[in-house]
């Protein structure tokens, strides 16, 4: 972890860095857990975030613009006036709405086996199975037919792309702008397809490290205020704000190239973390378009 000089800054960058490592902590496959104990995680998030006076949560049905939480921060500028800093993926789609709304069950615990799935057709070749799971972890494990949600996240600081969120902050600016654009993948055996190490592929462009091939024909994106995700804050509010951009058509991704990618990348990573549940209470969600 890289020294910071600021204490807020640290305490942002750890529990920015919890995001990331959360699902690596997970240890042997859990059962999945039971209604009872979702609604007691989405309990516990409501009252927490209601009574520490925490912005708009994420993730959220993209379908839905209802949200009663009026804390306001100014939206973020276009992603490509930032500096990406960091590029990871989840198991399942973290949002819920345009073409992912299968739910894949309450899940592990950890964040896996839960979220959203495509809804959509594929065919018997597309489904052709890998001789070896995608993913180094037994979470997480990816095969032909799963969905994923990228996130491409940008910052106003002078941030370079690496390893953890931890890298979209700076010593220089403790509370930058940050910008999450989100687009959900479903994984194919097709060498046809999307390949993952080109979407993901980092320039500089204007001075600003860009990828500038995330899909531009997945539908206009669902804009609103939220926060940062991942199953750490299953039951706590997250305190950072962010602008989502989120695309609501899937697009596929040939998983040979996704495979490729997770060995080797500029932001380490090896495996898809897992999914924060969805946040539905209106007190805790944004409106849409205002």
């Amino acid at each position: 972890m890289i020294k910071r000089t600021l204490p807020v800054l640290a305490t942002a960058t750890a529990a920015l860095l919890a995001l990331n490592s959360f699902a690596m902590a997970a240890g042997a496959v859990h059962a999945a857990v039971s209604d009872d104990i979702i609604a007691q995680q989405r309990a516990a998030l409501a009252r927490n975030t209601n009574g520490a006076g925490f912005g708009p949560q994420a993730p959220r049905d993209i379908d839905v613009a209802a949200g009663s939480n009026h804390r306001a921060f100014g939206t973020a500028p276009a992603y490509t006036q930032m500096n990406l800093c960091d590029i990871h993926f989840h198991e399942n789609a973290e949002h819920r709405g345009g073409e992912f709304t299968h739910y894949a069950g309450n899940g592990d615990g950890h964040g896996y086996d839960t979220g959203y799935q495509y809804d959509g057709k594929l065919t018997k070749a597309e489904l052709k199975p890998l001789d070896h799971p995608v993913g180094k972890t037994e979470h997480g494990a990816l095969k032909p037919g799963d969905t994923i949600e990228a996130h491409f996240v940008y910052s106003t600081a002078q941030a370079k792309p690496g390893p953890t969120l931890g890298t979209c902050l700076s010593d220089a600016i403790s509370n930058p702008q940050l910008r999450v654009e989100a687009q959900v993948f479903v994984l194919v055996n097709d060498p046809s397809a999307l390949d993952f190490t080109k979407l993901a592929d980092v320039e500089t462009v204007n001075g600003l490290y860009q990828a500038p091939n995330i899909p531009t024909d997945t539908g206009t994106p669902v804009v609103y205020a939220g926060s940062t995700t991942g199953p750490g804050y299953n039951e706590t509010g997250s305190p950072f704000e962010v602008t989502w951009s989120v695309h609501p058509k899937v697009a596929r991704v040939d998983i040979n190239s996704v495979d490729k990618w997770l060995g080797h990348n500029a932001f380490d990573e090896d495996h898809a973390h897992g999914v924060r549940n969805l946040v539905t209470n209106p007190d805790l969600l944004a409106q849409i378009g205002q």
